[in-house]
Parts: structure tokens; sequence; C-alpha cells
């Protein structure tokens, strides 16, 4: 409210905080607004529909542009909560998530969307800072597909979404 003027609760992926627009900003923008044009990118087939989870504003709108410029419909969220009600409204083909988040972590809400019978088989890629033998095993554990450790290139994440394209 008052403490933060600048900040709104962002109830549509698609909107952004009213605040200073920096070059990187509006480029960025643009990109986000060509991406609506390219429904024609993937060959004809729909767009593949990709669901972001990362409490990171940094790592969510990093991944979103990247996959936007190729022709993906990107979805964001910002903890596991609100990455569940999402998975029900826009049903994505792919998904990222952090495991390391407040509430609900990466490994509860994987294992949530994986015990789902009608999102058991949509592919989860678990994204860490950290890659020890441990967390690769305890994500195996709840289900994931993949892991992706941070910060990601971008051949990694568009290598991991080809992967699961393709299943």
């Amino acid at each position: 409210g008052k403490l933060w003027p600048h900040y709104r609760a962002v109830s549509n992926e698609r909107t952004h905080c009213k605040r200073r627009t920096t070059r990187e900003d509006s480029m960025s923008q643009e990109q986000l607004n060509t991406e609506t044009d390219n429904t024609e990118a993937s060959a004809g087939s729909k767009k593949l529909r990709i669901l972001v989870v990362d409490d990171s504003a940094t790592i969510r709108r990093s991944a979103e542009t990247m996959l936007a410029n190729e022709g993906c419909e990107v979805i964001t969220a910002e903890n596991g909560f609100e990455a569940l009600s999402k998975i029900t409204r826009h049903k994505p083909d792919l998904i990222f998530v952090d495991i390391m988040m407040p509430r609900l972590d990466g490994y509860q809400t994987c294992a949530i969307i994986k015990n789902n019978a009608e999102f058991r088989n949509t592919p989860v890629v678990m994204l860490t800072s950290k890659d020890g033998l441990f967390d690769l095993a305890r994500g195996r554990v709840v289900g994931s597909d993949q892991y992706l450790t941070k910060p990601f290139t971008r051949e990694e994440l568009l290598g991991a979404v080809k992967q699961h394209a393709a299943s």
C-alpha cells in the first residue's frame, strides 16, 4: 500500500510494475511485444506453454525473455502456491521449478504436481543453485525429470525445453 506505492500484486503474469524504464527494460519489453507476433514460430504446431516458478524476479525475467524469444508462451509464478493455481488454469507443457522457495519449496511443489493424475506426465525441471548429489537424488524421489543449475545459459534452458518438448 502506502509503503511501496510503485509495487502492486501481480494478478496477471503479463502485468509489469510501474517503474522507471531503462534502455534494457524497453528492449525486453519490445522483445515481449514481438513474442505475441510469432505464433507460427514452432512450425505450424501450437505454441509450447511453459511455466517458470522462481522467487527471484531476475531468474523469472531472464527465463521468460529467453523462452519468449524462441516462440514459447511463458507463464511465471513466484512461489509454489501461485504455481499450483497457474498449473490448473494454464495447463503448461513444461514446468521449471526453483528448489529454494519460501513456504512451499520446489520439492514439495514437484511432489504435488506428480501426485496429480492430470499433471503427472507434465515434465518438471528443477532449478537449483546447488548441484549436490543429495539434491539430485531428492529431486528424483519427488519425480523431477531434469536438473538445471543456476545461473543457467540460454543453451541449457533451451536444451531442456527441446528434450522435454519431444516427449
